[in-house]
């Protein structure tokens, strides 16, 4: 644990505190009359309303239009379902930032539905509940899928043969074993919708500001450190609530139920009403997945002779000071070194916390590693700046900065990847391997790491693909002269002109391709025995 534990105290912790620091503490003292001042303010209290309301409204949205999703995946076997399986995936890997350009193409100026029907989304917020059951859609299917696959079905056969209709039975008996994974998707859903940034910042417009856009604003536009401070200070007080209740909902669900093999839940459908859900999930996911990114396709390849792709190869001299093309390389380079970093960190925090003698504190610790995933990105990112600017941490200048703060949020996905295999592995082929002479680095080497080999990788796939989309954080420590491709995305929609846009188009195709590629990478190493992650 020392390792973990130095690492996310240096550069999370650390980070954090000075620029909340920063923002309350004068040379007179503490100044925590100012949070009262900040959070009565009546912009400030749309603020904080407007991100409750529209986090709720996206749960709930998401919720109605993913468990369909679930069952289907779950209890129906039907030709392609592992691709697409897949393509339901890869929203939830893409960076926010491509997410919303993908609804911008779909539903702003000029794209599919204006040119359609004339009809503009853009300035509403639907274009942003929208984008987000785009981006968490899996989050539903995943986690409610992957255990409505292993609930026993014969238990609401038998209440069916009982004389109970095919609903009363699903109520009384399937939903409540659900309930857990229910409430456990929709507090992460929840989540991620509370702490939106990218979606809101390119969606919204001035119109609509979440607590994470906020803060940006507050930090590096009206450079109000003390206002800013405040409102991490909300944020992390309610994101603290949530991690708390969906350790909670997690508890209930690992250890309250009797669980069976998937692979022998799954049927074909039968009779018209399965026919017809079938029918409505992959209405559903074409329109409301496939469709942006198809529309975000398109409008990449507007330009004669990929024009929108062959100017990412220029310097323009305005917005980057090398050519954008150039941020391919680099966030590549730059997702490498954090994957290298968040296996490190993460693997052993996971292989900690595997330990069945673990004390209290070290399981604390696994509450503590989901912080980063909800903490203002933005509040961690200048935090970077304000606390790693003296020796012998002076990091400033070094290119280190970028996929430390991407490494921040690779972590976690790890942890959660590997400790499930890591604590499956049977305790009794390590103390056969010791007894008979084996050192503790050959015991992990000989007897977990071919065990954990493939979920290993699966966590290297995903910190990869996290790391690259990465964008909150980013923006403040990415040098001009080394911008990520979420950076110069967002630097590129910032500016006017159609040349602009569609290179921005253009960018984040790649974006997607390459967190595509390793997607499918993932589900070609995923098998019945690493189970769903």
């Amino acid at each position: 644990m020392a390792l973990p534990v130095a690492f996310f105290a240096l550069f999370f912790a650390w980070p954090v505190a000075a620029i909340v620091a920063r923002g309350l503490k004068t040379d007179g003292g503490w100044q925590f009359g100012r949070i009262a001042d900040v959070v009565t303010q009546p912009d400030i209290r749309h603020v904080l309303w407007f991100t409750t309301w529209q986090a709720l409204a996206s749960t709930a949205l998401t919720l109605l239009l993913a468990l369909p999703a679930a069952f289907v995946f779950a209890r129906l076997d039907f030709p392609g379902k592992q691709v697409l399986r897949a393509v339901v995936t890869v929203p939830f890997v893409l960076p926010t930032v491509v997410a919303g350009s993908a609804f911008l193409a779909l539903v702003g100026h000029g794209g599919l539905l204006d040119q359609l029907w004339g009809v503009r989304l853009d300035t509403t917020v639907w274009a942003i509940l929208l984008a987000h059951v785009f981006f968490n859609y899996a989050v539903v299917v995943r986690t409610v899928g992957g255990l409505w696959a292993q609930l026993d079905p014969r238990q609401e056969e038998a209440a069916r043969m009982l004389g109970a209709s095919p609903f009363a039975a699903w109520r009384k008996v399937t939903l409540p074993a659900l309930g857990p994974a229910v409430a456990a998707a929709a507090l992460m859903v929840f989540l991620f919708t509370f702490t939106s940034f990218g979606v809101v910042q390119i969606l919204g417009g001035p119109t609509f500001s979440t607590l994470e856009v906020e803060i940006y604003r507050q930090t590096s536009e009206v450079f109000d450190l003390t206002t800013a401070a405040v409102l991490t200070l909300v944020q992390f007080a309610a994101v603290g609530a949530i991690l708390g209740v969906h350790a909670w909902t997690v508890r209930r669900r690992e250890s309250a139920l009797r669980l069976v093999d998937p692979r022998l839940t799954a049927r074909r459908p039968r009779g018209a009403g399965q026919r017809a859900l079938l029918a409505g999930v992959l209405a559903t996911v074409a329109l409301l997945l496939v469709l942006p990114l198809a529309v975000l396709v398109r409008r990449s390849l507007d330009a004669p002779g990929f024009g929108y792709y062959r100017a990412l190869t220029r310097t323009d001299g305005g917005t980057f000071l090398v050519a954008p093309v150039h941020a391919v390389w680099t966030s590549l380079q730059y997702a490498v070194a954090a994957t290298a970093i968040a296996v490190l960190i993460g693997g052993l925090a996971a292989a900690a916390l595997a330990r069945r003698d673990a004390g209290r504190l070290v399981r604390g610790f696994d509450a503590l590693l989901m912080l980063p995933l909800g903490v203002s990105a933005v509040t961690v990112g200048f935090g970077f700046l304000i606390a790693l600017d003296k020796p012998p941490l002076d990091l400033r200048q070094s290119w280190i900065l970028v996929p430390l703060v991407q490494a921040l949020v690779g972590a976690p996905f790890v942890v959660r990847t590997m400790l499930p295999v890591l604590r499956a592995v049977d305790t009794r082929l390590r103390e056969a391997a010791a007894v008979l002479g084996a050192s503790p680095w050959r015991v992990w080497r000989e007897i977990d790491l071919p065990l954990v080999r493939r979920a290993l990788l699966v966590a290297a796939g995903f910190a990869f693909a996290v790391s690259l989309g990465e964008f909150g954080a980013t923006v403040f420590i990415a040098r001009p002269d080394n911008p990520t491709l979420p950076v110069a995305v967002a630097r590129l929609l910032s500016r006017p002109g159609d040349l602009n846009y569609g290179q921005a188009m253009a960018l984040s195709t790649i974006l997607m391709v390459v967190c595509a590629a390793a997607l499918l990478l993932l589900e070609r190493l995923r098998t019945d025995r690493t189970g769903e992650f």
